[in-house]
């Protein structure tokens, strides 16, 4: 144990890190021990997601903040090409929701499929643990793909279906709705920012290496799922199977998930492959959703067309925003003056800036309805855009302004993450919400997968464009980055004008005056579905 005299601001940020997990912790266990169904305006079973995706989001956060340094550092791929390992893996994670929430919809259920989900993230998480020699002859490379295969499989299953989950807790017309995705967003973001905190902090400390930060992230991941079980009562039937489901059908769903699992292993290998994939299966998606589209009334089948606007935005903003991962943190480690703080470290700016705005944009978006001026959700997509374009052109105007040879300013870093933030709280909890509410009720958690499909293309898009940074030769160059990051900051720019001045439109599609509910929420059990004890 280092003196404490002796502590630089990288211990004492994770010292600060472990204690906001500790009151978390504590107010976590408050919640579960009171009887009282709901805390602070909202039912117990929304904090119990809360948690349960704090812990999954500290897992894969934490391992996101070092895995472009692992690519490079210790399996020695070139700058360009980690991009787009980075890119492919992280687009995966997002495809297979598609999967999972199918099989989640028309079988298993979302919480059986949340659990089994968990359950492969943590097996997934405890293999990245396993280091071997480092270099691509090493054998053991084919252990850390199948690490990789088991996140992606496992996100698959977890992460549509436990944001539907939150839905289904309340009434289509509740007025909760948006602030408790806005909520279940911060919880996202508590497990992000502390995960990338302590997970960066292990694994590229000299004393300790990637071997511990990634066990640190497969230990949240058995955390999150502990918070799981223990909080089922609490979901109120929320997420159960739509049907008698036998265990000959439900272990035959858990083998097609082992099953998806080799297949991606030798998939996240081939990133040329998944591009050709993502464009096919993407317009077969799409295609299904219209066709589905068109078999519904005229204000159930608009509202599907908004959806689909929506969903098709994803790719760009997404592109630029998860360069955060990739080409922003090998830009981070080599050009910016970061007091020796771990550049793995700075992943944690954008969760703590939504921590902190979270809330005030909830507010914002209720005192602006109780108005009746809060913007639409195609509008605030468009805000989304421009303020992600921005993010980009203020890092290249003040990275250019202080010179090309000079050590970036820390403060330019911060600035990108506060735009870039901004923007994401325009959008993702916005778009999760707009798709749980707009999707009929047969198709939520395929709509969501969609969703999530398509911010799997905007992840695909942004290792491409990390690769752009490397240049011809693999390697990144300082103004082959910001010259990259220009160019696409402008087209955001571009892209947000149309979207604002076509937003009117797309709102009409939305319908949201004769949204009902189909049922009430249940205030007991009685929403479960019949289904073999377990």
């Amino acid at each position: 144990m280092m003196d404490i005299s002796l502590w630089a601001e990288a211990e004492w940020i994770a010292a600060i890190a472990v204690l906001v997990l500790i009151v978390f912790l504590a107010i976590g266990a408050k919640i579960a021990v009171q009887s009282e169904p709901e805390f602070a305006g909202h039912p117990k079973g929304l904090y119990m997601l809360f948690f349960a995706e704090m812990w999954e989001r500290f897992s894969y956060y934490g391992m996101r903040a070092i895995l472009i340094f692992y690519l490079t550092q210790h399996w020695l791929f070139s700058d360009g090409k980690s991009n787009l390992i980075y890119g492919a893996y992280t687009s995966l994670v997002y495809i297979t929701p598609v999967l999972g929430g199918y099989l989640a919809d028309r079988y298993l259920g979302q919480r059986k499929a949340v659990l089994f989900g968990g359950l492969l993230l943590a097996i997934g998480h405890t293999l990245m643990a396993v280091e071997g020699t480092g270099g691509q002859n090493d054998p053991t490379i084919n252990v850390f793909w199948a690490a990789l295969a088991f996140i992606i499989v496992g996100s698959g299953f977890l992460k549509a279906n436990i944001s539907v989950m939150v839905g289904q807790l309340y009434n289509l017309t509740d007025v909760r709705r948006d602030g408790a995705y806005t909520i279940f967003y911060m919880g996202i973001n508590v497990g992000a920012a502390l995960g990338t905190i302590l997970v960066a902090y292990l694994g590229q400390h000299p004393s300790f290496g990637w071997g511990f930060g990634f066990g640190l992230a497969g230990i949240g991941m058995l955390l999150g799922l502990i918070v799981f079980v223990l909080g089922k009562a609490s979901l109120r039937g929320a997420g159960e199977a739509p049907k008698l489901l036998t265990k000959g059908t439900e272990y035959g769903l858990y083998g097609i998930g082992f099953a998806a699992v080799a297949v991606i292993w030798a998939l996240v290998q081939y990133q040329d492959v998944i591009q050709t994939l993502l464009a096919i299966s993407g317009v077969a998606l799409l295609g299904y959703v219209l066709f589905e589209s068109f078999k519904l009334p005229k204000e159930p089948r608009e509202r599907m067309f908004a959806i689909l606007f929506l969903i098709s935005l994803n790719p760009l903003f997404w592109g630029l925003f998860e360069q955060a991962g990739g080409s922003m943190n090998l830009f981070t480690d080599r050009f910016v003056d970061r007091a020796g703080v771990p550049a793995g470290i700075f992943q944690s700016i954008n969760p703590i800036y939504i921590i902190l705005m979270a809330p005030v944009f909830a507010g914002l978006w209720q005192w602006l309805g109780s108005k009746g001026r809060e913007p639409s959700a195609p509008a605030k997509f468009g805000l989304a855009l421009a303020q992600m374009g921005l993010a980009n052109l203020v890092l290249v105007w003040g990275a250019e302004a202080y010179g090309i040879a000079a050590m970036t300013p820390v403060i330019l870093v911060f600035a990108y993450y506060f735009f870039a933030t901004t923007a994401e709280l325009c959008l993702s909890p916005v778009g999760l919400s707009a798709m749980n509410r707009l999707a009929p009720k047969h198709l939520a958690s395929l709509i969501m997968g969609a969703w999530f499909y398509m911010t799997a293309v905007g992840n695909f898009v942004a290792g491409k464009i990390g690769e752009a940074t490397g240049g011809h030769g693999g390697e990144m160059t300082k103004q082959g980055l910001l010259d990259i990051y220009e160019l696409f900051g402008w087209i955001a720019i571009g892209a947000a004008v149309a979207v604002l001045l076509v937003s009117p439109v797309v709102k009409k599609w939305m319908h949201l005056d004769t949204l009902k509910d189909t049922a009430p929420v249940s205030d007991g059990p009685s929403l479960a579905k019949a289904e073999p004890a377990e």
